[in-house]
């Protein structure tokens, strides 16, 4: 462990124990907004079922990607890739052909993610691949697995699943109750891979990472660079203070959060969760007053049962309400049946019907109409309908800086996909507004070197010098 520290120590941060939480990260020096706390390569990681054959098992890019020709399970988008798996993956090769073709189908990416954290492990002890301070199995050992939480179904589920991993390894002398347990730890301390633009392409293990605390209103970002995870701060965190990342999707209501966050077996207790009555959570979820033009959302009283606005009194009918909230569900029900089948043309006008009640029912803040735009936004684009697209990514980031921290990466994605509808339009001007705000918030969630943010700096600067040009030719016109 003082080896651990020591590494952890050049890196500007501690392990310590937080009260009420147990193990957190705490900074030893001062970090500015954009600066990379930690990154980390995952101990193990899969690529999720959406993206098995679409990504390099070794750096999760979508580029050039050729399955192992012997496994036919591995994918590698190059020599290089697959040179610095060789070690790990000369034995699972072995074992995968090994595989029935009815096994094969049990091969998950769970199952997949647990095989190479079993087969890494193996090699660090035999020698074979390298371990080090911040990647060792001890590190992976020391998470906590809350098994003693796990109810008795879920416990079977993960000794059945500890059982296929001892068919897909039958010459490993292997514990199933220490994988059972491991298998309890990625529940709770795996994290979801994502691309740049934070669409879910694996799962990895980060032992460090997984160090650090949740908080509704965190001081850093988990952002991932092919599957190597990057911690970056997205405000200035002084010496002493505690690292903080979000765990879930912090766009709802308190009882939500909440809810998503049982699965790691904790209560947050941040500022934003320990307000006994939340504002923000009235409007995400409220009904809009009955009079359209007050700006009021109606609460529930028990005493009068009915929703009476607690901006000018006016009651709205409970049970008719339930009549449209019923009608808004079977619409939906036939939109997402709509865009599953692809007629994107039926599905706009199935959503645009949606809109159009729930903007009647709900506040303007709420959750249920910025989901409805966001759907909008994506029909609209399959449809190649730019000019509808433009107004519905204006309405989502108009809600998302209200729901979101002004540093968060949503933001700076949806100025991104503003200023390329923009672009796409000719409003140069407008492309180059969207284009500066998303770059100020992106350089700081997910620095300037990648090939993503080298690709908005370069449209950024191409409208520049598109708008420079048009500006000289009417002056000299």
């Amino acid at each position: 462990m003082e080896e651990f520290q020591r590494a952890l120590s050049s890196r500007g941060v501690t392990v310590a124990s937080i009260p009420g939480k147990g193990r957190g990260l705490v900074t030893t020096r001062d970090f500015s907004p954009g600066e990379v706390i930690i990154c980390q390569e995952p101990y193990a990681s899969a690529p999720n079922k959406a993206s098995v054959g679409l990504v390099c098992d070794a750096c999760f890019s979508s580029k050039h990607v050729k399955k192992c020709s012997a496994c036919r399970v591995a994918c590698y988008c190059g020599p290089a890739c697959q040179k610095s798996e060789w070690k790990l993956h000369q034995v699972e090769c072995k074992a995968l052909v090994a595989l029935s073709d009815e096994r094969r189908k049990m091969l998950t990416p769970t199952i997949r993610l647990m095989v190479q954290l079993i087969l890494r492990a193996k090699l660090q002890q035999d020698q074979v691949i390298p371990a080090s301070e911040t990647n060792n199995y001890d590190l992976i050992k020391a998470l906590e697995s809350h098994t003693s939480a796990v109810g008795e179904d879920q416990l079977v589920v993960y000794a059945q699943m500890a059982n296929l991993v001892r068919l897909v390894l039958p010459s490993l002398d292997l514990d199933l109750k220490e994988i059972s347990h491991n298998f309890s730890k990625l529940s709770c301390n795996a994290h979801t891979i994502c691309d740049t633009e934070l669409r879910p392409i694996g799962t990895g293990l980060f032992p460090i990472v997984s160090m650090i605390n949740h908080s509704c209103l965190p001081n850093s970002v988990l952002i991932f660079e092919g599957n190597v995870a990057h911690v970056r701060a997205t405000e200035s965190i002084p010496k002493n203070i505690e690292v903080m990342i979000s765990y879930i999707e912090t766009a709802s209501t308190k009882e939500k959060r909440q809810s998503e966050l049982r699965q790691y077996f904790f209560t947050c207790t941040c500022s934003r969760c320990l307000k006994s009555y939340a504002e923000e959570d009235v409007y995400l979820e409220g009904y809009r007053c009955s009079g359209h033009k007050c700006t009021g959302v109606s609460l529930f009283l028990s005493d009068q049962r009915a929703f009476i606005c607690q901006q000018c009194g006016a009651a709205r009918d409970t049970q008719e309400l339930e009549r449209i909230k019923s009608g808004v569900m079977q619409l939906s029900e036939k939109a997402s049946t709509v865009v599953s089948t692809g007629n994107y043309t039926e599905a706009y006008s199935t959503y645009k019907a949606i809109e159009q009640v729930e903007c009647d029912l709900y506040h303007p803040f709420s959750l249920n109409i910025l989901k409805t735009h966001e759907n909008l936004l994506k029909i609209s684009m399959e449809l190649k309908d730019w000019k509808s697209a433009l107004t519905y990514c204006r309405l989502t980031i108009e809600a998302y800086q209200r729901v979101y921290p002004a540093i968060h990466p949503m933001i700076g994605l949806q100025f991104y996909t503003c200023g390329k509808i923009e672009w796409l339009l000719e409003y140069t001007d407008d492309a180059i507004r969207s284009y500066t705000k998303a770059a100020d918030i992106l350089r700081i969630t997910h620095g300037t070197t990648s090939p993503f943010m080298r690709e908005l700096l370069a449209s950024l600067e191409e409208a520049r010098t598109e708008a420079s040009y048009k500006h000289s030719s009417r002056e000299r016109f």
